[in-house]
């Protein structure tokens, strides 16, 4: 069981990368979003890996010892996946959403810091999450802005 944790929670040992573990598992969660993107599977995938990372990366503190484990990358895919929803598809969207996701994980703006005292899993998740919604907000805003001229 806690070699599946570890699998799981690290996306596939991404998070064992010693340098900027996170920025490896978001550029790996464009490959899902790429298989994901148009489908009416998106939504629920995104739902059950949310719920999953929730699960699994609770187990994770207690596997590691320790509050919001590094190794611990699960989030950063969820959070990516979120930041990218009901966008258009392209290469420069898939790039600014990346840039953009990682910006509000690493800045971290109220309320995601404070999202991360959540306890277990849900501290985990949370924050990544709100980080890709705020990401989206302001790729929405370039979508408007640009579909005008």
């Amino acid at each position: 069981m806690k070699f599946l944790v570890k699998l799981f929670s690290s996306v596939f040992f991404l998070g064992y990368i010693p340098v900027a573990s996170g920025t490896f598992a978001s550029a790996f969660a464009v490959l899902p979003y790429l298989l994901l993107q148009g489908s009416s599977a998106y939504f629920p995938v995104l739902a059950v890996l949310f719920f999953f990372g929730v699960y699994v990366s609770g187990k994770a503190e207690k596997v590691f010892n320790e509050k919001d484990p590094h190794r611990v990358v699960i989030d950063e895919v969820a959070g990516f996946l979120t930041a990218m929803a009901f966008l258009p598809y392209g290469i420069q969207w898939i790039a600014a959403g990346f840039i953009l996701f990682r910006l509000f994980d690493i800045w971290k703006p109220f309320p995601i810091m404070q999202s991360q005292k959540l306890p277990g899993g849900w501290g985990i998740m949370v924050d990544d999450i709100l980080a890709g919604v705020y990401a989206n907000i302001v790729l929405q805003v370039v979508v408007i802005m640009v579909g005008r001229n």
